[in-house]
């Protein structure tokens, strides 16, 4: 039913300028649309709103996340950005903040301003996985 339709994804904030801040000039995700509501971003063929909301508790797992080519030279430009790659005890991350998962997938986590979890992956076998 939804297969071929345009995916959207929501993430909240309480702050639109600070979030904008994050996913446009450290990111580099583009505006599309910025009203007192909602800030409309572009992330590939994503449309990425973050929705104001009047407050939020972050939550303990992943609300977004990127397939990337290089997750190390992500986390190092985000690093270089002055964002923090997110580390958890009960997993084995690398000096980098990467954790390889058994089938060699390499997956790094770090947070927005919110606190809302992201993270990217690079695929072990990207051409033979969607």
């Amino acid at each position: 039913m939804l297969s071929a339709a345009p995916l959207v994804a929501f993430v909240p904030t309480t702050d639109l300028d600070r979030s904008r801040r994050f996913y446009c000039d450290v990111l580099g995700l583009q505006v599309v649309e910025s009203t007192p509501y909602a800030l409309v971003l572009r992330g590939g063929a994503t449309q990425l709103r973050v929705t104001k909301v009047a407050q939020l508790t972050a939550q303990p797992f992943t609300v977004l996340g990127w397939q990337v080519p290089d997750a190390a030279a992500v986390l190092a430009g985000l690093r270089a950005a002055g964002v923090a790659a997110a580390r958890f005890d009960a997993l084995d991350q690398d000096g980098q903040g990467l954790w390889t998962t058994p089938g060699g997938d390499r997956v790094g986590w770090f947070a927005d301003p919110e606190g809302n979890l992201l993270s990217v992956t690079q695929l072990a076998q990207p051409a033979q996985r969607p």
